[in-house]
């Protein structure tokens, strides 16, 4: 038996396995999907991935730097 068999005709998931919901933009830091947009893309047609698929390269720009985390402790205290 081959893969062959396994392959679909259909726009592969963009999913990078980095699955972080910005907390503002609400978009997937990894993919840089919606939240609605992962949870239909099994269910949506080819013309429809398309779309998203073709929009992801301009909504990187949606995605502002978080302030907080260890550096911003880091910079607070003084070191």
């Amino acid at each position: 038996m081959t893969d062959e068999i396994w392959k679909r005709a259909e726009i592969e998931s963009p999913c990078v396995k980095i699955c972080v919901v910005h907390p503002e933009s609400r978009l997937c830091t990894g993919c840089l999907r919606s939240i609605d947009e992962i949870g239909r893309w099994s269910r949506m047609t080819p013309e429809e991935r398309h779309e998203i698929m073709a929009e992801l390269p301009g909504r990187a720009g949606q995605l502002t730097k978080r302030r907080g985390g260890r550096a911003a402790r880091m910079a607070r205290q003084g070191k």
